[in-house]
């Protein structure tokens, strides 16, 4: 047992409570219980493990730092004070409250128990996710997960307050997860998956016959808009190519974008992560020149990393991400 607890004890002066003594050990607690259940310091070193002189010397400790006289010698045997009776009682109490804390806290080092709150953006809920967490439900199943939706950079907010433990966030190329939003300082970045970005045009779109198409050439076209991140990097990668993208239609509902597309209301840009698990017979998806990706990253900080549940869910999302595609989670970036 960790006996480096304490509990203080408090006397009343002019009506004021004030700290007396030092704090009171966890393992000075055990000895004024095994005293008043055994009777005797004698037996109770025996339940102890301890030898008799190690108790007379702990009573002694203790007496010194009550300021009184916790139990009254009489030949071989030993009666408590009324405060010895008390602080033995309330060490059955206190010490109770520490063996279920300290059974507790082995139970999640030893993922026996704990909780991963998780948040990450939707694309990823439809497909890495879902993976992960059935993955760590079979090799973990008393671990459990609380899960949210949010896109960066709410969900590296969510991380640095403490209100979640991972986040799985996406970064553009030529940019990073927080985007200058949310500076990733003191955040322990990890690249799960490359995301190349594909072009869906509507099926008999001029372009459509094409094996790639050039982003300038749809410069005349409307276009549809995910995220606003998203959309950001729309603009940048138009502005790149020379044109401003007429934006008709906005939704992060990606089934909602196929529609738009497949019913000729405008062409959008994709990550292929999602079209791995939504489609539709009316568009068809082409490579974007110059080609586009995004990283997938989860974020986390260097405590948290730590942490059983923590590490096994990490470890669940670089599988799931492996399936996906993606190579091993090797590239760790701490930021002090």
């Amino acid at each position: 047992m960790n006996d480096a607890a304490g509990v203080g004890v408090r006397q009343m002066t002019n009506g004021e409570p004030t700290m007396i003594g030092a704090m009171f050990d966890a393992a000075g607690l055990r000895v004024m219980r095994a005293i008043a259940d055994e009777g005797s310091f004698t037996a109770a070193a025996a339940s102890l493990g301890y030898t008799q002189p190690a108790v007379s010397q702990m009573v002694r400790r203790l007496e010194q730092r009550a300021g009184t006289a916790l139990v009254e010698r009489i030949g071989r045997t030993v009666r408590l004070t009324e405060a010895g009776q008390l602080l033995a009682t309330r060490a059955a109490e206190i010490l109770d409250r520490i063996d279920e804390a300290e059974a507790e806290v082995i139970a999640i080092a030893g993922l026996k128990a704990g909780r991963v709150r998780l948040m990450a953006f939707p694309s990823s809920s439809a497909t890495l996710v879902p993976r992960a967490l059935a993955e760590l439900r079979r090799s973990h199943p008393a671990v459990t997960v609380q899960f949210s939706e949010a896109e960066p950079p709410e969900s590296l907010t969510a991380v640095r307050a403490g209100a979640v433990d991972l986040a799985v966030a996406f970064a553009y190329e030529g940019t990073d997860a927080g985007r200058g939003e949310d500076d990733l300082d003191g955040l322990v970045v990890m690249d799960v998956l490359d995301d190349p970005v594909m072009l869906v045009l509507p099926a008999d779109h001029p372009l459509a016959g094409q094996d790639e198409v050039h982003l300038a050439d749809l410069s005349a076209d409307r276009w549809i808009a995910g995220c606003p991140r998203c959309r950001g990097h729309l603009l940048t990668l138009a502005d790149h190519a020379g044109f401003s993208p007429d934006v008709t239609f906005e939704t992060e509902d990606y089934v909602a974008v196929l529609g738009l597309v497949a019913a000729g209301l405008g062409v959008a840009l994709v990550p292929q992560l999602i079209l791995s698990t939504v489609s539709h017979p009316e568009v068809v998806i082409r490579p974007v020149s110059p080609p586009s990706r995004r990283t997938v990253q989860v974020v986390t900080t260097p405590d948290l990393q730590r942490v059983p549940a923590v590490a096994a869910t990490l470890d669940a999302l670089c599988h799931s991400a492996r399936e996906l595609g993606g190579s091993p989670c090797a590239h760790i970036v701490a930021r002090a």
